[in-house]
């Protein structure tokens, strides 16, 4: 799980090292994992219903003798603070619980285009 001291840092890093208004909207993407693409329309339908859009979902390169397994990748335009990004998280892993998906992955961020 992705913890708040993890999320500081993020935030601390990209003030830093970057010119993106952190504190104003931004866009977030959110990634989860299974075997079962099934699974993961499932919960991108969800997703959907709660404001996030669809970007992809694909099958990662992977290494010889790995089972193969999907990325689902959804995003949304919205503000975050530290505290506000944590409870997202918790949103999410609860949503991959709720549906079954082996993992909520995480997330990354970009700044808001036009």
């Amino acid at each position: 799980m992705i913890d708040i001291a993890s999320l500081e840092t993020m935030f601390s890093n990209i003030q830093k090292s970057t010119d993106w208004n952190i504190d104003g909207p931004m866009l977030w993407g959110y990634f989860f994992t299974d075997a079962s693409a099934d699974k993961l329309r499932t919960l991108a339908s969800e997703l959907d219903q709660q404001g996030y859009r669809f970007v992809e979902m694909f099958i990662p390169e992977l290494d010889e003798g790995e089972d193969e397994y999907y990325f689902l990748h959804v995003e949304k335009l919205e503000p975050h603070s530290v505290l506000s990004l944590h409870q997202r998280n918790q949103e999410l892993y609860a949503l991959a619980d709720k549906y079954g998906v082996d993992t909520y992955d995480g997330m990354d961020v970009g700044p808001a285009t036009t």
